[in-house]
């Protein structure tokens, strides 16, 4: 996708974090350098898809709302993901609509009812160079373009040959605050702990210790942490997206988009690729059970 020197948004407000996401770069585990790229995969692609890019294309992910845009030039935007207020110069606007800007408009993202991420799609996509292949903010390796910050100027990429868009609002479900389930294939060292599938047991609460890289989780009620059967040192041995790492506190951490490739401490499962985007979109104190997954 070629880019264009001149600026068509400039940002006002970034709200707590906001970071240039696309699908990340796969292919560099060699090297040390995991994928990253958005944490909520499909809000990223349906972002995109609304506004006629390819999936891929890059976009901008936002946590919890806050994040004030103002276009240089006429542009065609679209936001997904958490449940956020959203205006245009003031107007109220649905969520998964195709939206028009004019020379002057802004775009503005209020405080998240539900969810965590939400994500603008650009129609051309944000255009910053890539590194590795990508644009994509990796939070962990401090790879790709920085953070947004109030006057960040961006520009877009060249949409000539990409289809217009021909719906105008995407039919998607709200986002939801109460207990989220997520599937998960045991292994491989479930044979690390007493009772592997304890993980399958009560519910779990999402803590504040989360971020992109990952989001720790601690028992809701009376059930007993998730326990080894020794102490011995496990190999570091390398970590997918999703896996569930348990500390020795027995407490697990599920590794999203920005995880380390390599770790040392025993994957009691991990969690199916199609439910990690829920994970992306956990609220600290919201609650999750594991169910396992047909294999």
């Amino acid at each position: 996708m070629s880019s264009t020197r001149r600026a068509v948004l400039r940002v006002l407000d970034p709200g707590p974090l906001s970071t240039i996401q696309d699908l990340g770069r796969p292919g560099w585990f060699s090297v040390g350098v995991g994928v990253s790229g958005a944490a909520d995969r499909g809000s990223l692609k349906l972002a995109n898809r609304l506004v006629g890019n390819p999936e891929d294309a890059a976009g901008i992910e936002t946590l919890l709302g806050g994040l004030e845009l103002v276009a240089e030039a006429p542009v065609l935007l679209a936001v997904t993901g958490a449940d956020v207020p959203i205006t245009v110069d003031g107007a109220a606007e649905a969520n998964a609509s195709v939206l028009a800007l004019r020379t002057g408009q802004r775009l503005k993202l209020g405080q998240a009812a539900a969810g965590l991420r939400a994500y603008v799609g650009v129609r051309g996509g944000i255009a910053v160079d890539e590194v590795l292949g990508s644009r994509s903010r990796d939070t962990l390796a401090g790879l790709g373009p920085e953070p947004l910050t109030e006057g960040t100027e961006l520009g877009v990429g060249a949409a000539d040959g990409y289809p217009w868009p021909n719906v105008a609002v995407a039919p998607v479900p709200s986002m939801h605050s109460g207990v989220v389930t997520v599937r998960v294939l045991l292994g491989p060292r479930e044979d690390w702990f007493t009772d592997p599938r304890s993980l399958f047991t009560g519910t779990w609460s999402m803590t504040d210790r989360a971020d992109r890289v990952g989001v720790r989780l601690a028992r809701v009620g009376d059930e007993p942490p998730l326990s080894r059967i020794n102490d011995k040192e496990l190999p570091t041995e390398g970590m997918p997206l999703g896996a569930i790492q348990v500390q020795p506190s027995g407490e697990p951490v599920v590794f999203l988009a920005d995880h380390p490739i390599t770790g040392g401490y025993p994957v009691i499962g991990t969690v199916v690729t199609a439910d990690v985007d829920l994970l992306a979109q956990l609220r600290p104190g919201q609650h999750l059970r594991f169910r396992p997954a047909q294999s």
